[in-house]
């Protein structure tokens, strides 16, 4: 009877202790950093989730920076407004007490004083900064929005920024404005905060009582309107808190599902290396058995 030797034993034991050193490399790979993909050609479809996965993390983080930035600026947008409420009230107050037509040209003239420091307020608001941007110059942020000129009576604003509504994408759901562009509330036709008070003052110091009726009310109706404008503020405050929240929920979510993807099952992996070193050194047992004499005396 002829025994039918493989001639290739040699070169197949070496090739199979070559795979499991290879492969308890890999192992040991993923036990030291407890990630259960290392590579792409590993688990091609779990690197691909992974990567989509990473992505999507990446767009609701930039979402969570930028917004925190935008809203800072919202609430400083809303505090000058509110500041221009206060000084609008006092506008009225001093506005009224100049109207009841019983008051000498000093009184009047000391009335429009007053007044002029709230109009100087009222500028230094609507040139309200927040990290070096102006809020209310619509897409024109990197200088003052108004300029006062004084040499005329009534003095005039001039507005130096745009129209442009700033706006944020959150990852779901529409735009948020960020913004509200200071012509449409300090110099618009509709209510001209700024140009209400110039008339005012340049009324009151020419001792005429008789204008400060309808000069009261064009400052009623541009308080009004600062008012209905601070609710489109607080509006974007709210969208913006809400999308914020959900955009730091979903990337907790979403880094619980990715971690999960690619974490490691150590115990799994620890009995997988164990198995592969006994058979690492079975296989160098048997080639170093082989080494000490011919094929044929181990047969």
């Amino acid at each position: 009877m002829t025994m039918q030797v493989n001639p290739f034993f040699i070169t197949n034991l070496s090739s199979a202790l070559d795979q499991t050193q290879a492969t308890e490399q890999q192992l040991s790979t993923e036990l030291s950093s407890g990630l259960g993909v290392t590579t792409i050609g590993q688990n091609p479809v779990a690197a691909s989730q992974n990567a989509q996965l990473l992505n999507q993390i990446g767009v609701e983080d930039s979402f969570t920076q930028s917004s925190n930035l935008a809203l800072g600026g919202l609430n400083v947008t809303d505090s000058a407004l509110g500041g221009v409420v206060t000084q609008l009230n006092q506008a009225i107050s001093l506005g009224s007490e100049g109207a009841n037509g019983t008051l000498t040209l000093a009184q009047m003239q000391a009335i429009s004083n007053q007044l002029s420091g709230i109009r100087d307020e009222v500028l230094s608001l609507a040139n309200t900064s927040y990290q070096g941007q102006y809020v209310f110059g619509g897409s024109q942020t990197s200088g003052p929005p108004f300029t006062l000129n004084t040499s005329t009576s009534p003095a005039t604003v001039t507005y130096n920024g745009d129209s442009i509504v700033n706006q944020l994408q959150p990852p779901t759901g529409q735009p948020i404005a960020m913004n509200i562009p200071g012509n449409q509330i300090f110099t618009s036709s509709t209510a001209n905060v700024l140009g209400a008070l110039n008339t005012i003052v340049a009324d009151y110091a020419s001792g005429d009582s008789a204008a400060g009726a309808a000069d009261t009310a064009a400052l009623n109706s541009a308080l009004n309107f600062v008012s209905q404008q601070r609710v489109t503020l607080d509006n974007s405050i709210n969208r913006l808190n809400t999308a914020t929240a959900a955009a730091t929920s979903e990337a907790t979510q979403l880094t619980t599902v990715q971690t999960n993807l690619m974490q490691a099952d150590i115990p799994s992996i620890s009995t997988q290396l164990s198995l592969v070193k006994s058979q690492q050194t079975a296989l160098i047992n048997v080639i170093a058995a082989l080494g000490s004499g011919s094929l044929f005396d181990k047969l």
